[in-house]
């Protein structure tokens, strides 16, 4: 197994600002690497938050992106929220972003919640994007799924941020707990500590309550109605579908393609992410070639 990066060594010799962007009412914390005009902004799962993209940022500046990480409202080291939030008020949020970023076209690589977001984003703002990278997109409901799990134990990790706490959120979402690493959960402990009450998680869990997640829902017309082209990325212990249903979901995108990282959860870009890498530089880079 490669050995996973820290955040500090994938990035540190690389051009790189930490800053926060006022989007709104949100002071927003934003990650700014690289340079040029070709840009890939990422988004997040729900409770993530910029270091979810630790082993990915130096991969695609070094194929000559620039690369914008940013948390959410009530995400990371974002503005912490007293009102629970839906994917409007995550769209709106990026909008502001772009524009204050003065941002305007890009790709947009959303992980889970991110992905989800992506989906919603790119019907009702193509003109902002170049293209879209759905790594295990959220959003759909399909019934009992085991990524629910993260409701209890992210109140839990939030209200008692132990590591070992902290660490069994990190497995809902990883498969392999060796790609578990200690510089992950303790970020994480440092973030859940913004938030002793856990009221700030029960705003920002609020889709998976069963009534704003079907309002919120992606339904397969929403993927086939994605007017980008689309990298599609599934795994093989996704809680919300095996292999096939990845591939079936990947295929009513219209400019869509597939790929399936083996041996990871619901954090393809996290634990396979040699294969991710290569997959994105060589989308990215043909959608440059066709434009």
């Amino acid at each position: 197994m490669n050995r996973l990066v820290t955040f500090w060594e994938a990035v540190s010799d690389l051009p790189h600002r930490l800053h926060y962007v006022d989007v709104g009412p949100w002071r927003t914390r934003v990650l700014d690497l690289g340079e040029g005009d070709r840009v890939v902004v990422l988004a997040n799962g729900t409770s993530g938050h910029i270091e979810a993209w630790t082993q990915n940022v130096r991969a695609l500046v070094q194929a000559g992106y620039r690369v914008i990480g940013y948390d959410y409202p009530g995400h990371g080291y974002t503005t912490l929220t007293d009102h629970d939030l839906e994917i409007p008020e995550y769209e709106s949020h990026l909008l502001g972003l772009l524009d204050a970023l003065n941002l305007k076209r890009v790709h947009l690589a959303g992980e889970s919640l991110g992905g989800w977001v992506a989906v919603k984003f790119a019907a009702h703002h193509s003109n902002r994007l170049l293209s879209v990278i759905l790594s295990a997109p959220g959003g759909r409901v399909v019934g009992e799924q085991k990524v629910d799990k993260a409701q209890s134990v992210s109140k839990q990790a939030v209200t008692e941020p132990t590591f070992e706490n902290v660490k069994k959120r990190l497995q809902v979402v990883i498969h392999d707990p060796q790609k578990i690493t200690e510089e992950l959960v303790r970020v994480r402990q440092a973030i859940y500590s913004r938030d002793p009450s856990g009221a700030n998680m029960a705003h920002i869990s609020v889709l998976r309550q069963p009534e704003q997640r079907w309002h919120n829902r992606v339904t397969d017309q929403d993927f086939a109605a994605i007017p980008v082209p689309a990298l599609f990325v599934w795994t093989d212990h996704e809680p919300t579908g095996d292999a096939s249903e990845g591939r079936r979901l990947a295929a009513l995108i219209p400019q869509g393609e597939f790929l399936l990282v083996e041996g990871a959860a619901h954090w393809p870009q996290w634990e396979g992410a040699e294969v991710f890498n290569a997959a994105a530089v060589s989308f990215l880079d043909k959608q440059h070639r066709q434009s």
